[in-house]
């Protein structure tokens, strides 16, 4: 009889796990078509065209050479350029690629169910899958050639392989969880420190035992291994971006402070544009210029803190809530902004009504903060939301499960 109760619960569940898939890949489809981008810009084209032209990585082309990229993270544009191989025209090239992304989204939302189903009910996981599918920034996002579509999809399946560590200890959830950490650090430069830290809070307050420790960070160093050693012997230096100057000086700009443009803003100073026009255009143009942009962030800084302090707590608060100031009028379509303010609010109220003994949410509060910090440190653009949205959803349904514990006892 038990295990005729335990097979139906499973295919029950399997079952919620199909719909929601399927509900989150048909809801997408129209997206794309409507909203989707139809050729690559900017960045991913130049990056995209020097791999399918050159076979190499390059941004920036001098009239001497092609310097190999060290301003953008390799993995999302290898992820485009792989379904270059279809030999397909630039516009088709681009609808695949987005319904690869809407493929990763809908995997996501089922994914993200699982997460939920570790601290709440089964029918509470299912509606909070729904939100997150539904999330008008969420929908959004699967159409637009970014690498935020891929982050939102490998930062879920971090969560829930982090929690399959946590429970199993063994070596499949060591690994899965130590390959997509890698594959994050390879997407965006700053997760690096967010592995570091959750790997270090698997040890301090989960006991995973030392050697696991270890074992995951020797498995996420090989993944990213031979991006490190390319850029190694390219320029004599362990790293994957050279980035963290130049937006570290983009959300620290006199002018950005001025005009309340949280997003950046162009670079005004002429005597740092001379300074930026004299550096060499040799392999190791883009540490250079980063260092430059370091450097006047520094002096920007330590020239008006009180002023800057003031500027990261606003931006802290556009995180946490909505961008305030922004110019784009397209941010603030109600759709768009009302939902993002909205859980905003309700995430901020379930971490004060969350349990504080316990480790896993506190991870999560952790991590969630963390990010804050980190994104609030540079700019702030209306996509990084996503980053922080599945947690807000989960922080969410702490506020629910309060008001239906105290409010609606039966």
């Amino acid at each position: 009889m038990y295990l005729n109760d335990y097979q139906h619960l499973k295919n029950k569940e399997t079952y919620l796990l199909i719909v929601l898939f399927l509900f989150s890949f048909l809801i997408r489809i129209p997206i794309i078509f409507i909203f989707g981008d139809t050729s690559l810009e900017n960045e991913w084209e130049i990056l995209v065209h020097n791999l399918i032209i050159h076979g190499q990585l390059v941004y920036e082309r001098f009239d001497e050479f092609l310097l190999p990229n060290l301003w953008m993270p390799p993995l999302y544009a290898y992820y485009i350029y792989i379904f270059s191989f279809f030999g397909l025209e630039s516009q088709n090239h681009v609808l695949l690629v987005l319904f690869s992304q809407v493929l990763l989204a809908s995997i996501s939302v089922a994914v993200f169910y699982k997460i939920n189903t570790l601290f709440f009910s089964k029918k509470l996981s299912f509606y909070s899958s729904l939100l997150y599918s539904l999330f008008p920034l969420h929908l959004y996002a699967c159409g637009q050639i970014s690498s935020i579509s891929l982050q939102t999809f490998l930062l879920i399946l971090f969560f829930y392989f982090f929690f399959q560590v946590v429970k199993k200890k063994n070596f499949s959830s060591i690994a899965l969880f130590s390959f997509i950490t890698g594959l994050l650090i390879l997407l965006r430069g700053e997760f690096s420190i967010i592995s570091i830290l959750s790997i270090l809070y698997l040890f301090l307050f989960f006991k995973i035992p030392i050697k696991k420790v270890l074992l995951i960070f020797l498995i996420t160093l090989v993944t990213i291994s031979p991006y490190l050693i390319r850029n190694y012997l390219i320029f004599g230096k362990i790293t994957i971006v050279e980035t963290s100057g130049y937006n570290l000086w983009k959300g620290n700009h006199p002018n950005a402070m001025k005009n309340s443009r949280v997003e950046g803003a162009e670079m005004v100073d002429e005597n740092l544009q001379k300074l930026n026009d004299a550096i060499p255009r040799d392999k190791f143009y883009r540490i250079n210029r980063d260092k430059l942009f370091l450097d006047q962030a520094i002096k920007n800084i330590t020239k008006e803190p009180i002023g800057y302090l003031i500027f990261f707590v606003k931006k802290v608060i556009s995180m946490l809530f909505i961008i305030i100031g922004s110019m784009d009028p397209r941010y603030w379509n109600p759709l768009h902004y009302l939902p993002v303010l909205l859980l905003g609010v309700t995430s901020l109220i379930g971490i004060v009504l969350s349990d504080k003994k316990s480790y896993k949410f506190n991870y999560l509060i952790f991590i969630f903060f963390v990010n804050i910090v980190i994104f609030s440190s540079v700019s702030i653009l209306p996509r990084y939301k996503l980053v922080i949205l599945p947690l807000q959803i989960i922080f969410t349904n702490v506020l629910i499960e309060h008001i239906k514990k105290n409010f609606f006892k039966t």
